[in-house]
Formats: C-alpha cells, structure tokens, sequence
C-alpha cells in the first residue's frame, strides 16, 4: 500500500555496513559548456555533515545512513547521537494498534507522513497501560499490574523494572512517566484505585513513585477519598502529577469527572488531595491528559446537557493557574469524519501535535497546537475487519540518543 513501509527494513539497514561510494553534486554556470562534478565528501568536513543530518527527521537519518560507508559511520558514531540531544525535538509520531489481541500495529511519521510496521519490545497484548516522554515508553500489564518496562522504541533498547511494593492489586490503576532532556533520568508514577471494602463511595487512593537515579519506588501518598475514585488516566507535567477522578454518585457533583494536581516533590500530608481539586471546564464523556511542552493539555469529549453520555463534540482545553482556557474544538465535518463517535476514544500527545482516533476505526485526526489546523492523517494500512475489531493507539517522540 502508499505510504506503507517497513520500519524494521530502515532500521537493519542501519545496522549493515553499506558499501562505499562519492556522492556527487552537479555545479555549472549559465553558458558554460561542461558542468563540473564536486564530491560532496570532499567540500563537507565531518563537524558540518553531522549538523546538517542531524536536522533531518528520523527516518531520513536511517536512510542517510545507507547513502555511503562514511555517512554510516557518521550516523551510528557516539559524538552524532549526542548532537541529537541538542537540536529541535522530532514531530511525534503515533502508534496505532491493529489488534485487540496482539501488540501489532503500525507507527504514522507525520513529518513525512507514511505508517511504518513496528515490533515493540517488552509488550504482551494491546490493553496494556502505556505512557510516553521524550523518546520513552513505558508499558505496564493489564493484569497484575506488576510488569514494568521502558522501551525506546526505535532503537529497541529497554529496561525492566521491579515490582512496586504494597499494594498489588487494585480496581484502578494510571499510569505516567517524565524524562529529564539534559540527563536522560525518569520518574514512573503509579495512581492506585481500590474500593474500601463494603463502601463504594469510599476509595483508598494511593501514588507509587520509581526514579531511575537510585532505582527505588516510594509510596507517596496514601489516602481515602469520599465519592470519588481514581481511573486510568494521569500524566506528570512540569513537577506535578495530575490525574483524572470520578464520581462515585455519592452526593450530586456538577460533573462526573474532576482533576487532582498532586505536587510530587512536596509530598503533601494526608489530607491533600481534597484539596486539589479542579473542577474540569464542563460536562465530559471521557477526558485524555496530555503534557504539551510542560503544559497540562486535556482532550475531552463533551457531553449533551440533558444527555451527559451522549458525545455531542470534541473539546481541547490547556489549564493556567487551574483554570482551563479552551483552545479549540473539533469541526463538525471532521467529527462526522469518524463515522459512530462512541462516548470514549483515544488520544494522546506531543510538543505541538495532538491525535484523535475513535476506538471503531483506523482513522487518525491531527491537530496542530501552534497553527490551530486540524487535518487527516494518511490513511492507515489496515482496515477494519470485522465489526467488534478495535483501533487504539499512544504517541512518541522518536529519538535515537535516549536509552532507559
């Protein structure tokens, strides 16, 4: 199919060792006779060539790599990887999984818009808790809640890490990772959601905190929330975890849903969270947070006043000093786009882009924070099946420097 390609062909040719050959540039003067041949070798010094490749979006890189045995060795060479960390950040790109089953699914370069095929590395099935920081992934299963691992999905490399302490099983569990840009450190958070026995609107919630520096968790907080519970969506964003609650029905709340900013390095006493509240900017069907360039992004289907759980529109809101300022909301001609909008779909992003695709269909809707345009993405290389088969996804930064 267009578009279509194998990420793993780009990848491997990476790691082969090309054979060399001049790459040349044609230069001539308006009536001159003969053009004159310059290698390009020749005229670049190393330093110059590695500035320029270092511009170039990933892929491109992997296939610069294939250009002659110098520009191989340019490429894969230490001091090229570290020169990535210092340039502007790659567009993000989204991973879509095609099964339900399996982690299969492919990868949209919005840069050059084309879908590559992915393997990634550590996952089981496409249920599994992801989140996602520059350049890092981190994948946490379904079941026990118990296997961790942080992946680069580009260059494969990951890392597993041990099991939190305390509380193994919970009703609720969400998930968010931070990477520092400078020194490649990460901090993994865990909401723990469980039911207090016997009360449903009572509800232990509880935050795991993992850093990489001395590879420890700590349970920072624990504490008993009256008419709410955790869920499943959270993300770290400038020092502070914030996560999605919901209410449990006990009492009448404006809304069903409501955001808690916990501040990850105070440790606030217990007590804490009721508190934090804020309240979210009108009636949501469901809500996806996002940290876009270390500010808190929610996306946010918006239900009908008399229907709360009917879809009537797509929203997208930024919070400043907790309150949300609404950026944008999705055409009507695009939200007719999907076909059946279910009550919940996925979304997820980075830097400036955001992604929008319904839980129905391979389609993938892009919005762009910086010039408000909204436009499609290519179309996806698998088509719905059968009519149960399910699309979701996550979004990454793609970057070769950063490792777990």
């Amino acid at each position: 199919m267009a578009g279509e390609s194998s990420w793993i062909s780009h990848y491997d040719d990476r790691q082969k060792e090309t054979a060399a050959f001049d790459s040349f540039l044609e230069l001539g003067e308006e009536g001159e006779k003969e053009a004159t041949t310059v290698s390009m070798d020749v005229i670049l010094p190393d330093d110059l060539l590695e500035r320029i490749l270092a511009y170039l979006p990933i892929a491109s890189i992997f296939r610069a790599g294939c250009v002659s045995k110098r520009w191989h060795e340019i490429v894969n060479s230490e001091r090229f990887i570290w020169n990535l960390s210092h340039v502007l950040p790659q567009k993000p790109w989204y991973f879509m999984f095609t099964s339900s089953d399996e982690p299969d699914g492919y990868a949209f370069d919005p840069v050059l818009r084309k879908w590559y095929s992915i393997e990634l590395p550590c996952i089981g099935t496409s249920n599994w808790f992801i989140a996602s920081s520059c350049g890092m992934v981190c994948f946490m299963d379904n079941d026990t809640r118990s296997e961790l691992c942080i992946c680069n999905p580009i260059t494969k490399t990951y890392r597993r890490l041990e099991e939190p302490p305390g509380l193994k099983f919970s009703d609720y569990s969400a998930l968010s990772i931070s990477v520092n840009r400078e020194s490649h450190s990460y901090t993994v958070a865990i909401v723990k959601s469980k039911q207090v026995p016997e009360n449903f609107f009572q509800w232990d919630i509880s935050v795991h905190v993992y850093n990489s520096e001395n590879a420890t968790w700590v349970m920072t907080l624990s504490e008993v929330l009256i008419g709410w519970r955790g869920g499943d969506e959270s993300v770290i964003c400038n020092g502070m975890l914030y996560f999605l609650v919901y209410s449990t029905g006990g009492g009448q709340p404006e809304n069903r849903h409501a955001l808690i900013a916990y501040n990850m390095s105070s440790r606030c006493s217990q007590g804490s969270l009721s508190r934090n509240f804020i309240p979210v900017p009108c009636s949501l069907t469901c809500g996806r947070l996002m940290n876009l360039k270390e500010k808190l992004v929610m996306v946010g289907g918006i239900g009908k006043p008399d229907r709360p759980d009917i879809i009537k529109g797509i929203g997208i809101w930024i919070l400043n000093d907790k309150k949300w300022e609404e950026i944008a909301r999705m055409p009507h001609k695009y939200f007719q786009g999907f076909g059946e909008f279910d009550d919940v779909f996925a979304s997820s992003g980075a830097d400036d882009l955001i992604y929008i695709q319904s839980y129905g269909a391979p389609a993938l809707l892009i919005f762009d924070m910086g010039s408000k345009n909204w436009k499609w993405s290519q179309k996806c290389p698998v088509s719905k099946r059968f009519p149960l088969h399910l699309f979701t996804g996550f979004c990454f930064e793609p970057r070769l420097e950063v490792a777990p």
